[in-house]
């Protein structure tokens, strides 16, 4: 018979250093993207690879709920949320951002 391991304290702080990270990433990402215009379009396999991460991390989200506090999940959750949601305008679908701009020639 196995003696079940019992979780070291660092393990315990790598879960929470995690569960602060992780949130904090996709709210600066979501900020990022609404409050910086788009400078060129991303190669496909970018923008599918960009938005399998958020789709993960969102998911990931999930699995760390109950070690994070609740006003952290769920900005965060609505950051990852929109982050779909800008993909849904004109020029958004390819670069992930509000807005794009062509920066002038000088």
């Amino acid at each position: 018979m196995t003696v079940p391991q019992l979780q070291t304290s660092a393990t315990a702080a790598r879960g929470g250093v995690v569960a602060i990270l992780l949130p904090c990433f996709l709210i600066g990402n979501f900020l990022w993207k609404v409050l910086i215009p788009a400078r060129d379009f991303p190669m496909r396999t970018e923008q599918v690879m960009t938005m399998t991460l958020d789709l993960l991390m969102v998911t990931g989200l999930f699995g760390l709920k109950k070690s994070m506090p609740a006003a952290l999940f769920w900005t965060a959750l609505f950051a990852g949320v929109g982050l779909f949601a800008l993909r849904l305008s004109h020029d958004g679908w390819w670069t992930g951002h509000l807005t794009y701009s062509i920066p002038a020639m000088r």
